[in-house]
């Protein structure tokens, strides 16, 4: 062997050399990587915006990949638990799914009955009811007699929602007064309050709802539940 061949030989084993130590120092960075990073864990995002107080499925998350260690505690793994769950706020599209984001939803509870009436969109929802919150429900008649004056009357006294519908445009003609849009609003009430529910909407000029503060429990006092124009006087 001259010293030519001896030269690329030596030269060869330097290749080898260089190479596997930046193989090493390869396997150095990846294993330093993953000793910060950690296994990855399935976790879920909205493929869309999510409006608030909607009814939660499957269909409406991805499936992704993240490092366990910079998943939060809150954060979903299981799409099996979102039977019967609601949004509890606006979800946008991308955000990763978070157990604090849903509730149960409201359900019936022992002799409650669900009833549900349409009301004026404009006028009666302004849309700031969803499910779980409490309404008085506030329907107006006219006067028996000519003579007699209309009146007001709060017909239930924390009515308590279940479920929003989707607004709706109303068939119209030219001799029926009334909103041209309404929601449908599920109530869950006891045996006399759907009564009188069911006989507002069918008598009643109009029905109406009244948002009540988070946390109040007491109703309205009989004077304040009838209301005339004649009683300010």
């Amino acid at each position: 062997m001259n010293s030519r061949q001896r030269r690329g030989v030596i030269l060869l084993l330097l290749s080898v050399l260089c190479a596997l130590a930046a193989f090493g120092g390869v396997l150095v960075v990846i294993g330093d990587v993953n000793s910060k990073v950690g296994s990855e864990v399935v976790a879920y995002r909205a493929k869309a915006d999510i409006a608030p107080y909607s009814p939660l499925s499957a269909g409406q998350f991805e499936e992704i990949s993240i490092p366990r260690r910079w998943l939060s505690e809150t954060a979903v793994t299981d799409l099996g638990g979102l039977k019967d769950k609601i949004a509890l706020t606006t979800l946008k599209k991308g955000s990763l799914l978070q157990t604090d984001m849903y509730v149960d939803k409201p359900q019936l509870q022992p002799g409650e009955q669900e009833i549900a009436i349409m009301i004026d969109a404009a006028t009666g929802v302004a849309g700031k009811i969803h499910s779980g919150a409490k309404v008085n429900i506030i329907a107006t008649f006219k006067g028996a007699k000519e003579s007699d004056p209309s009146r007001s009357v709060i017909i239930v006294a924390n009515a308590r929602v279940i479920n929003v519908g989707k607004l709706t445009a109303l068939d119209k003609d030219s001799d029926r007064k009334g909103p041209a849009e309404a929601v449908p609003i599920t109530f869950a009430l006891n045996t006399k309050d759907t009564q009188r529910v069911a006989y507002a909407e069918s008598f009643a000029e109009h029905v109406r709802l009244a948002l009540v503060a988070p946390g109040t429990d007491s109703a309205p006092s009989a004077a304040d539940r009838s209301y005339t124009l004649d009683g300010d006087k």
